[in-house]
């Protein structure tokens, strides 16, 4: 290990240096507010909330030694000069305190209250950092500040522009308080010129900032000062109600979130009525600290198993990041992100049990984004086993009324004590719907590319606690199918002459004993079909290299069941076909029969199997002709 007292080689001057001295470091004033403000800030327009948040904390601070005064924040515009100002009447500053809280970076009254544990001062301000009177160097090219502070009969001025000096002087000012003003760049000569756009900003910040904010002398306040979601007994209505004025859109559901331990969270979830694309869209909210707007678009909070809540919490406990554009995230992050996971999880609990068809309601809104998101929440799934309706062959049914309808059948099922049944296809559905009439357990159609999967999870939740419960494919190559289901006997591969005959690399032909008035019966699977064109597609070396590796991964290590044909033993056509070989009219017969029963499965035929039944149509021909002919024939 290097000794610390030892030089490093190469950190040492020359014996006898030429030359050497030492120099202060020089601090481009300008430079850092604009390194400050590109890194900081998204925007300029916060430089007037970090004012208004100033003036806030000035008022705070004097309300908390006059328990009488309310106080007020003014702001005025002045487009001839291009001034925008900035006015409290707080507790205002001694010239003591504006030299060494307004001039030094990084250091606020704020944060110093805040710092040395003064809860009861500290409690109402927002302030921390002491970079907020230096954003306004974002809009302005020169700062001008006259307080005077309530204890004090002196005022102080204090001026910065783009140098290094600050001017520091005695100033005229009758009453307490503090007055920013902003000597606009010419770029932002219309935050003193447009009303709209300063009510917008104020709006957007400090909407529900308790104190009243006017704007060039007004007579009503800019903002509300309050929202129903915020009120200690909120009015359940009229949540709902501001909650639709501020989002712009209805809540399909509100969720009131009310918590004290172990940390504070007050506000106002929903479920929005915009149906979001895919399940990996992060849920936002927005967020103030002591009323003060941080983010109308924070992430993090919310979980991740609900994209569709919105909505608006007030966390007075939770701190700020620098720029006031985020949360830091600490350990209470951590417990608001507890807290709302189990708000929003909670209250669709008991939407489950005290009002279910509203649930249901919102299950249908939903159904994507709620399916898609249990896939990797089993709290989640579990409670959609109760609730989230399957397609089925007996009508529409959750999972634990499948379940209940599902016990295995004693001597065909042997091997599970219940048996879930599920069809993938969509062309299949009417088949599929025809073949479990008289069967006493639904067919599922897991016809959404995520039902398959939430279907095998759910029966696996099952399984973990012991319940012995198995998941098949509805088809005749799955186990029992053909004997439980279809009352098949004797199920078997065909011989190899008709497999070649009838089949090819994406039909597999089987023989069974089933119902004598069926000649054929055809099962498509999708998967196969899809693997299949994306192999053909792979040989034409059409297929982008990475779309080709999501397709390989898709497929990885699973080469689907083909398409299955069961040709009936008990049918005189083809029990008799079978008996011949695959070259007579007959098997030609059978060949058309096999091509009907998948084209009513759904399957498309390609331009070979269109030659196929062609050439089978005129073979079939020919022989009648023949016959025609024969003597005494016309």
């Amino acid at each position: 290990m290097m000794d610390s007292e030892q030089p490093i080689p190469g950190e040492q001057p020359t014996e006898s240096p030429a030359w050497s001295k030492r120099v202060p470091f020089q601090v481009d004033v300008g430079g850092i507010i604009q390194l400050m403000g590109e890194s900081l800030y998204s925007r300029p327009e916060v430089a007037v909330r970090e004012l208004i948040q100033n003036a806030h904390d000035g008022i705070m601070r004097r309300r908390a030694e006059e328990v009488t005064f309310q106080g007020r924040i003014d702001l005025r515009q002045d487009p001839e000069r291009h001034l925008l100002e900035v006015s409290d009447d707080g507790i205002g500053m001694t010239p003591e305190e504006a030299e060494t809280y307004l001039g030094t970076l990084g250091l606020g009254i704020s944060g110093w209250i805040k710092g040395r544990g003064d809860t009861a001062g500290a409690s109402n301000l927002i302030g921390q950092f002491g970079v907020g009177l230096l954003s306004g160097f974002l809009l302005a090219e020169r700062i001008v500040v006259v307080s005077r502070h309530r204890d004090d009969d002196r005022a102080v001025l204090w001026e910065a522009g783009s140098g290094t000096d600050i001017l520091l002087a005695s100033a005229e000012r009758e009453s307490c308080g503090t007055t920013v003003r902003l000597h606009l760049k010419p770029d932002f000569a219309a935050f003193a010129e447009q009303e709209e756009l300063l009510e917008s900003v104020i709006r957007q910040y400090a909407e529900f900032l308790p104190l009243p904010i006017y704007l060039n002398e007004g007579g009503q306040r800019v903002n509300v000062g309050t929202a129903a979601w915020l009120e200690t007994t909120p009015d359940r209505r009229a949540v709902e109600m501001e909650l639709e004025s501020y989002f712009g859109e209805t809540p399909l559901e509100v969720i009131p979130v009310r918590v004290e331990r172990p940390v504070t969270v007050r506000g106002a979830l929903y479920v929005t009525p915009q149906r979001t694309p895919g399940f990996t869209d992060a849920p936002t909210l927005t967020v103030t600290v002591r009323r003060m707007v941080i983010s109308r678009r924070l992430q993090g909070l919310l979980p991740d198993w609900a994209p569709f809540i919105r909505g608006v919490v007030e966390l007075p406990e939770c701190d700020p990041t620098v720029s006031r554009e985020d949360l830091v995230r600490n350990v209470r992050f951590a417990w608001v992100q507890e807290e709302l996971d189990r708000a929003v999880f909670s209250h669709f609990e008991k939407l489950v049990e005290s009002d279910p068809k509203r649930w249901e309601t919102l299950i249908a809104w939903h159904r994507y984004l709620l399916a898609g998101a249990a896939l990797a929440h089993e709290p989640l799934r579990r409670l959609l086993g109760r609730s989230y309706r399957f397609s089925t062959s007996q009508g529409l049914l959750t999972f634990e009324q499948i379940f209940k309808r599902s016990r295995g059948r004693p001597g065909f099922d042997s091997d599970a004590d219940y048996v879930l049944w599920y069809n993938p296809n969509r062309h299949q559905e009417s088949w599929m719907n025809t073949l479990f009439l008289d069967y006493p357990a639904p067919c599922v159609h897991t016809l959404r590319s995520f039902e398959e999967t939430l279907l095998a999870l759910m029966a696996a939740d099952l399984a973990a606690e012991g319940c012995d419960i198995d998941v098949r494919i509805a088809g005749p190559g799955s186990p029992d199918f053909a004997r439980s289901v279809l009352g098949m006997g004797d199920l078997g591969e065909a011989p190899p002459v008709w497999q070649d005959f009838l089949g090819s690399d994406r039909v597999r032909v089987l023989v069974g004993r089933f119902a004598p008035r069926i000649p054929v019966m055809a099962f498509l699977s999708e998967r196969a079909e899809l693997y299949k064109t994306f192999e053909e597609l792979k040989k034409s070396g059409s297929v982008p290299a990475g779309f080709q590796r999501l397709i390989d991964a898709h497929f990885s290590g699973d080469v689907p069941r083909p398409n299955e044909v069961v040709l009936n033993l008990d049918h005189r056509l083809v029990g008799r076909a079978l008996e011949q070989s695959p070259g007579t009219p007959l098997g030609s017969v059978v060949r058309l029969l096999v091509g009907k029963a998948l084209a009513t499965a759904g399957w498309v035929p390609d331009r070979p199997a269109f030659q196929r039944e062609e050439d089978d149509l005129m073979w079939i021909a020919e022989a009648l002709w023949g016959r025609d002919s024969r003597p005494g024939g016309d």
